[in-house]
């Protein structure tokens, strides 16, 4: 028996009998208005983000392509866009180490923060979201919630192994207030509006 496995047949052995629910999600006043995806981009932005909104009639791919140009590895989690890093073959979290620039799709957005949900079937490989120098997130805009306790309400985070919410890019500020990203994890972080196909 591992060491994973040990641990978790003794947390198993010793549960406490009983039902314990979840508690209640408290309904708590939006601190953004109506307009859900103009919220959500002035939070992103305000996160270090970007929001790309492709124009009505244009090529709704052309944010991407613009910001993937000139990538040398590029993974692609998204049937949309197609990287030269096959996700579905990475043995080891580490062979994402080079990545240059990731495209991802968001479960969905949450207005109030900036944020955006991924879990283990739009990352294919977790890690992906974090050692990529560049993520590109696709979302669509009828997939953004006002706020976390909405976003706690989806059945997303029930149904999935691995759940994660992203704010912007990596950021560190040292003592004196100087803002770094990328120190720990994707350099830039820029969501595309785009509706699921």
């Amino acid at each position: 028996m591992s060491a994973r496995e040990s641990i978790l047949a003794a947390i198993r052995a010793n549960r406490p009998a009983g039902d314990f629910p979840l508690p209640e999600v408290p309904d708590f006043a939006p601190l953004v208005g109506d307009d859900r995806v103009e919220a959500f981009g002035e939070t992103l932005k305000r996160m270090g983000g970007r929001i790309e909104r492709p124009a009505p009639g244009a090529d709704p791919l052309l944010p991407v392509r613009e910001r993937i140009a000139g990538a040398r590895v590029l993974a692609s989690a998204v049937p949309e866009v197609t990287g030269n890093r096959d996700l579905s073959t990475v043995a080891s979290p580490r062979d994402l180490a080079d990545v240059d620039v990731a495209v991802v799709r968001a479960v969905f957005g949450i207005a109030e923060t900036g944020s955006v949900l991924f879990t283990q079937a739009e990352l294919i490989v977790n890690a992906v979201a974090y050692l990529a120098q560049h993520l590109i997130v696709l979302l669509d805009p009828a997939d953004i919630v006002v706020n976390v306790q909405a976003a706690y309400r989806r059945p997303d985070f029930g149904r999935a192994a691995y759940a994660v919410l992203h704010t912007g890019p990596s950021a560190t500020a040292d003592i004196e207030g100087v803002l770094i990203h990328g120190a720990q994890g994707v350099r830039s972080l820029t969501v595309v509006l785009l509706p699921r196909g």
